[in-house]
């Protein structure tokens, strides 16, 4: 079973920047390098940087199947869209539907925000995620490069996938 919880203490924070420093390791060294996941980690992903994200409107949510903390999502709320800004697993939870849940969780946060779209950025190497994307309906709508300091750049595809909203009943 699956289960998604709002992250909003430190020690969540904590937990958050833990399973980070080891998905990214795992996933990203090789698409990155271990000098960009490095830095990376540094300026997006340790306690005091998810807090300054949630202060700024960042939502962040600890994902838990069969009671083991197995990843994390973060969400914003952008006009119309909602952002999918992280969305990871653990390696060895993959292939569980874990994803799909977490998918379906984003889908229906996107409706209850009056929102009609889904919107999230995707390293132009990351084979594996954009095909899991495109097989979910998103669309790649371009491309982005964006300097992120010490030398480095994200060098994503910006896909989204519409949803529709629900009603205001009010």
């Amino acid at each position: 079973m699956t289960r998604i919880n709002i992250a909003n203490t430190t020690s969540d924070y904590k937990l958050i920047a833990q399973l980070a420093n080891t998905i990214w390791r795992e996933h990203y060294i090789s698409i990155l390098g271990l000098m960009q996941v490095e830095y990376m980690l540094t300026k997006y992903q340790t306690e005091s940087a998810i807090a300054t994200q949630v202060d700024n409107g960042f939502e962040y949510f600890i994902i838990n199947y069969k009671n083991n903390d197995v990843g994390y999502l973060s969400v914003i709320k952008e006009n119309d869209a909602l952002f999918l800004s992280k969305i990871y697993i653990l390696k060895n939870y993959r292939g569980r539907k874990i994803g799909k849940t977490a998918m379906q969780f984003i889908y229906d946060k996107t409706k209850s925000m009056n929102c009609n779209k889904v919107v999230l950025t995707v390293n132009k190497h990351n084979s594996n995620s954009i095909s899991a994307y495109e097989k979910l309906g998103f669309k790649n709508i371009g491309s982005i490069v964006k300097d992120i300091g010490n030398g480095f750049v994200m060098d994503d595809y910006k896909m989204e996938k519409s949803i529709e909203a629900q009603l205001d009943t009010k």
